[in-house]
């Protein structure tokens, strides 16, 4: 089904407000997918916040025309699907993940803030941990210090809280044998 002009016009618009608040696209090739796979990876991108599309690679070239990604335009050529996310990593993450599971899906190359990126580099960047665990990971390390030195004045009072139970038995069985004494 072709699309009338009115209708590229809005394609093109679509994508380009997309592209303006993005931080990564990966695009993939995903000749040979069945319905039902593609259906899985569509849901699975929805999940994590990805906008996932199917192209023609002449509208997805308009819209990253004068952007940051302008350098992918080389790279759209053959039957792609789209991701575009606003996280840094989810992008990659859903379409490098479910490209383990299906052969079929190949990632052709990506662009993360305006640089571009071959197929190693789109891995590498799904590897990164989300946002929400590089968070927790510097909210730990920054409580480290903080659970030490709690640590290490419970040890400090448990010390002294010892050193002074043997003090205070002395003390009371001094008395007595003064008392006996007298």
């Amino acid at each position: 089904m072709s699309l009338n002009l009115n209708d590229k016009k809005a394609v093109v618009a679509e994508i380009s407000a997309k592209v303006a608040s993005a931080q990564t696209i990966v695009v993939a090739e995903y000749r040979g997918i069945q319905v039902g796979h593609l259906t899985q990876l569509r849901a699975k991108a929805r999940d994590q916040g990805v906008y996932l599309r199917v192209l023609k690679n002449t509208l997805a070239r308009r819209a990253v025309e004068g952007t940051a990604f302008a350098s992918l335009a080389s790279e759209m050529t053959g039957p792609l699907i789209y991701s575009i996310s606003d996280d840094a990593v989810a992008a990659a993450k859903v379409i490098s993940d479910f490209s383990k599971t299906n052969d079929k899906l190949v990632v052709k190359a990506g662009s993360f803030a305006g640089k571009p990126l071959d197929k190693a580099g789109v891995t590498a960047l799904a590897n990164i941990p989300s946002r929400e665990v590089l968070l927790a990971q510097v909210l730990g390390m920054m409580l480290v210090p903080v659970a030490s030195f709690t640590r290490g004045l419970a040890a400090l009072a448990a010390q002294k809280a010892e050193g002074a139970a043997p003090e205070a038995a002395a003390a009371p069985a001094a008395e007595s044998t003064e008392a006996a004494a007298e």
